[in-house]
């Protein structure tokens, strides 16, 4: 039986799948090709009749990536720069005005989709009565294009404020609130909810936000000082670029130009502590004005937007399985360590004692695993959730320190391990996420926090209490097999970092 419902473009029909309403594919916005390409986007012009709602869009123009394909394979989708589609699962196409997740997916701001498997929003629907959204946004060059020629630039992170407002616009036909709009999103999904936290195009577009692996800071770009567009010219061979010519480009052309960029720019993983996002949100002035993690506690004090932050314990051992097997020594990894402030001997002796200390693995191999983790991940989160707590604003901290089976165990609490828990969707990763009794109770306690935030802007559930989080105590909740409450979790490690972000 279909389900149909009317949007401010036309009517869409969807499919029903075991009690819930479906809808896949459904444009949010103009699709952004010829004049629209490299342009905040534009609302679509809609269609009359009922478009059908049962397939997914195509995904933004992308390259794989075959290290992650090797780990984490995914079926392959159709592309196109034509891209601009949202996915609906709801329990009800009815008034009871049910909180609504706008999931933002990660990838480096150069891979992925909204119609991922492991992004499936049925369980997560069904468990919490929630309504849930899925997006894409324009990626890489096509999505992060900065040429002062253009006027504008953050074309993807705009596609998700459009999304936003089609959401504001139409979710009230799908059985959501419009008024408790929850957005939540993982590692470059993660840093684009920092993004839009302080960005002054997104206020009041959502009430609630769940950052997994924000990590702001690093991702984020500044005009003026964008080597990739250089780099982009020079694989296209353009001396002299105007908007016209940029908009005319072949989008192949663009894209293998950009793959040549993403390359040199992840050429050498072992030098972490430079990596810079060839492509990501650009502090332009407008979109924003600074770097997330400066206007976080102004943010916070003017909005009073709830926050969930938290990573999984052990973020690099994902990022390090992808890149060729290498075994360091103290020494090894001690000239890797010279690389970051802080010093090589304070860095390597701090986590080395404190993790002896408390009988956790620390050879070489672990400890430069911990302080890459923290670096890179942890502690921009960290930082983060410090400022936005200072502002004002509920915030609150978890933890996942669930393992991975995959490769024998060798990708511990790593990157990206929250998402099929948070999502229900382990039971199509088990390879990655596990399986078995504790397995389920995880994603239904995961699942259930979640949704309780997005209800009430607190993650507590029966049976479990969740202390806010200050920037001192950094009480976080531990969510695995023993689930718990820490304060000032590895606090001897995270105290290296202190005045260096």
């Amino acid at each position: 039986m279909s389900s149909i419902v009317a949007t401010s473009a036309g009517r869409v029909s969807g499919s029903s799948d075991d009690g819930l309403h479906v809808f896949r594919g459904i444009p949010f916005a103009a699709p952004p090709v010829g004049d629209l390409r490299f342009r905040a986007p534009q609302p679509h012009p809609g269609w009359d009749g009922v478009r059908d709602a049962t397939e997914f869009g195509s995904i933004s123009l992308q390259e794989g990536m075959d290290a992650l394909d090797a780990l984490l394979p995914s079926p392959p989708q159709a592309q196109s720069e034509d891209c601009l589609y949202l996915n609906v699962w709801t329990p009800g196409l009815d008034d009871r005005s049910r909180p609504v997740m706008v999931w933002i997916h990660g990838g480096a701001f150069t891979l992925g989709s909204g119609s991922e498997p492991m992004y499936s929003g049925a369980n997560l629907a069904r468990r919490g009565d929630v309504v849930v959204v899925t997006i894409n946004y324009r990626l890489g060059a096509l999505g992060f294009f900065h040429e002062q020629s253009l006027g504008e630039t953050n074309f993807g992170m705009r596609d998700m404020v459009a999304a936003l407002r089609w959401v504001r616009d139409n979710i009230r036909g799908f059985g959501g609130d419009p008024d408790n709009v929850t957005i939540f999103g993982e590692s470059a999904g993660g840093a684009a909810v920092a993004c839009l936290l302080v960005s002054p195009e997104a206020q009041r577009l959502f009430h609630r936000a769940i950052g997994m692996s924000t990590a702001g800071d690093h991702g984020i770009l500044f005009a003026g000082t964008i080597p990739t567009t250089d780099q982009l010219y020079a694989q296209l061979g353009i001396e002299d670029a105007d908007p016209d010519m940029l908009r005319s480009l072949p989008a192949a052309d663009m894209l293998a130009a950009q793959a040549v960029v993403e390359a040199a720019a992840f050429e050498d993983l072992s030098e972490m502590w430079s990596v810079r996002l060839p492509y990501g949100p650009v502090v332009d002035g407008a979109f924003l004005t600074a770097p997330p993690l400066s206007t976080a506690a102004e943010a916070s004090a003017a909005t009073a937007v709830p926050l969930l932050s938290g990573n999984p314990d052990e973020e690099m051992k994902l990022i390090r399985a992808m890149m060729p097997p290498e075994q360091l020594d103290e020494a090894g990894v001690m000239a890797r360590l010279e690389q970051i402030p802080g010093g090589a001997r304070r860095v390597y002796g701090a986590y080395h004692q404190a993790r002896a200390d408390r009988g956790e693995p620390s050879a070489p191999d672990d400890i430069l695993d911990a302080v890459a983790s923290d670096y890179l991940e942890i502690m921009p989160s960290l930082r983060f959730a410090d400022a936005w707590s200072r502002g004002g604003a509920p915030t609150f901290g978890y933890t996942l320190d669930w393992k991975s089976p995959m490769n024998d165990g060798a990708l511990g609490s790593c990157h990206a391990l929250d998402i099929p828990f948070a999502f229900g969707t382990h039971h199509d990763a088990k390879e990655f996420a596990g399986s078995g009794p504790a397995a389920d109770a995880l994603a239904h306690t995961m699942m259930d926090v979640w949704t309780s935030f997005a209800r009430t802007g607190n993650p507590a559930i029966d049976g479990l209490d969740w202390p806010a989080y200050e920037p001192t105590a950094r009480a976080q909740v531990m969510l695995g097999d023993n689930i718990r409450i820490e304060n000032a979790w590895r606090a001897t490690e995270r105290s290296v970092w202190d005045g260096v972000f």
